[in-house]
């Protein structure tokens, strides 16, 4: 059983939430609806982990996404979930940017994956257990985003299936099962990635923040070009 705080401003969703965290045999500790309340919710009972929304009041902006960051700035060991209603990978690339070097869960999913009732509450476990999930439309919309002369042109077809698959927190023996090849072959890909994209090859967790950071920082290179 997780303890879990919960933030989303919708107060329906909100309520569905909750009733499918605890059917999933969790304790929501707190179910709020704004950022402070957020914030002031794990001050004062530290969870194990926080689910929270990307867009909250009072500007329905980003001010889920920064009370996120703010939380993992103070507690650097807690699992943070965040849910997004479309692919906006600036939300992404920001969250993962300031994650590098922490190695506490991080999650970044669509709320569409919500409705995979399985699938969320893996992702949720994983996330609470230190390892990284995000949604693999996400990762697609990073992939794709990367132009023709930047490293990860160098991939293969293969290569680019591998990384997809790695950066949504796969581990090799799933990432061959879900390609069909051997968990060997992986880790011969996963080789050519890393030195193609310049990474150093660390493991777990970490390897998947290095791959997604990279390609944040691509992304986001683009965006600030003139």
């Amino acid at each position: 059983m997780l303890r879990i705080v919960l933030a989303e401003d919708a107060v329906l969703l909100r309520a569905g939430l909750v009733e499918l965290l605890t059917r999933g045999g969790h304790l929501v500790t707190a179910a709020v609806g704004d950022a402070d309340a957020l914030a002031a919710a794990v001050d004062a009972d530290r969870p194990d982990i926080v689910v929270t929304d990307v867009r909250m009041p009072p500007g329905f902006r980003d001010e889920g996404l920064r009370a996120a960051l703010d939380l993992r700035s103070r507690h650097a060991d807690l699992p943070v979930l965040v849910l997004s209603q479309y692919v906006a990978t600036p939300y992404a690339t920001r969250l993962l940017g300031a994650a590098g070097a922490q190695r506490a869960g991080l999650g970044y999913l669509l709320k569409d994956r919500v409705g995979e009732v399985s699938e969320f509450l893996d992702a949720l476990r994983r996330v609470a257990a230190g390892e990284t999930v995000i949604d693999p439309d996400v990762v697609r919309v990073l992939l794709r985003q990367q132009s023709a002369d930047r490293p990860i042109a160098r991939l293969t077809p293969r290569e680019r299936e591998v990384l997809g698959l790695m950066a949504e927190g796969l581990n090799n023996q799933t990432v061959g099962a879900r390609l069909n090849i051997t968990e060997a072959s992986v880790v011969k890909h996963c080789g050519n990635i890393f030195m193609k994209l310049d990474l150093d090859p660390v493991e777990g967790n970490r390897r998947v923040l290095a791959v997604l950071a990279h390609l944040a920082d691509l992304h986001g290179e683009q965006h600030r070009r003139p």
